[in-house]
């Protein structure tokens, strides 16, 4: 298609696979949208859902296209999207988010720069309340505005700049907005992060095993993008990668020396010394967080996540790298 054809202004492409009514609200906030001229192209690209979202999105007047991949992505889908939007900008969403009805028209300005290929905003959670997981993931979504290494999975983003990088990498299971935007930034383009609600999303996190997964995707994600750009001169997490492996070798050292102290001693109060380590690494990230957010509880919470996430990213990283070794690739890590 055209890109620059039938007048089309923004073309918004939502990913999504069994949403239900969570694709539903985000459909219609997307034809919320306020202060863009033009018209407004909205693309569902669904995931071989089951639970009749394609057909609800077309009610809607959404453009379906259906995939069927043995592999599912968010990178397939987006890239199913953009290719066959008709607009020179793209609104990627996912299927679980609001968008904040001004949103575009404070982006869009920002996009006159031809340097500037992508432009986001603040993402929240919908429902902090519902979970001590919902409660805690919130903060990981606030960054300081300005310019930035990489994005979400809600952004704005100039068409050109797609072409030019053949969109993201469907090899990529997570991580793919971070590595689509390294390979962005080696051509001399900005990211740019403005201070502008951009989407709500609905993390819907209630169980344990779902935190678990979710961090364990995000250590292969790690993992893997930082194998991409390692002999690079734009490596990316590599450093991150580092730490992790670093940080959770001392908390499981810790725990460990403590039994060992312990049964030496044949006394429990050796157990007191990892706890307290612990306590004062929770302490220390919530007043490093203290501009995230006003509560000292959150905060605290904050903290024991930011730690213990650790374990299973480490676990990731090494399902990464014995795949690899074995010849395999890992299939989607769903943790909904």
């Amino acid at each position: 298609m055209n890109p620059n054809g039938s007048g089309c202004a923004l073309s918004v492409v939502v990913i999504g696979r069994n949403e239900g009514s969570r694709l539903m609200r985000c459909l219609r906030s997307v034809q919320a949208i306020r202060g863009v001229r033009g018209r407004i192209e909205i693309i569902y690209v669904d995931s071989d859902s089951k639970d009749g979202s394609a057909e609800r999105a077309r009610a809607l007047g959404a453009q379906v296209i259906v995939v069927h991949p043995q592999r599912p992505s968010a990178a397939l889908g987006r890239n199913a999207g953009w290719r066959a939007a008709q607009a020179p900008v793209i609104l990627f969403l996912d299927g679980d988010t609001i968008l904040d009805p001004d949103f575009v028209a404070s982006a869009l300005p920002l996009l006159k720069d031809p340097n500037v290929a992508v432009v986001w905003g603040h993402r929240r959670e919908l429902h902090p309340e519902a979970s001590v997981y919902n409660r805690v993931l919130d903060l990981d979504w606030i960054y300081p505005p300005g310019p930035s290494e990489f994005c979400g999975g809600d952004a704005l983003m100039r068409r050109a700049a797609l072409e030019r990088v053949n969109g993201f990498d469907e090899r990529l299971i997570a991580g793919e907005e971070p590595e689509l935007c390294q390979r962005l930034r080696t051509l001399g383009y900005r990211i740019e992060h403005i201070d502008q609600p951009m989407t709500l999303h609905d993390l819907a996190m209630t169980r344990w095993d779902q935190y678990w997964r979710r961090a364990e995707r995000a250590g292969h994600a790690y993992a893997e993008v930082a194998s991409r750009f390692r002999d690079s001169d734009y490596p990316l997490w590599s450093a991150e990668v580092r730490r992790n492996r670093i940080h959770a070798a001392i908390l499981i050292l810790a725990a460990l020396g403590g039994i060992v102290l312990a049964v030496v001693e044949e006394s429990l109060w050796p157990l007191l010394l990892p706890v307290a380590f612990y306590l004062g690494l929770i302490v220390r990230t919530a007043r490093r967080v203290e501009w995230k957010d006003p509560s000292l509880v959150t905060r605290l919470l904050y903290g024991v996540h930011s730690h213990l996430q650790q374990i299973p990213i480490l676990i990731g990283q090494l399902s990464y790298y014995r795949d690899r070794r074995a010849g395999r690739r890992r299939r989607l890590i769903e943790y909904k």
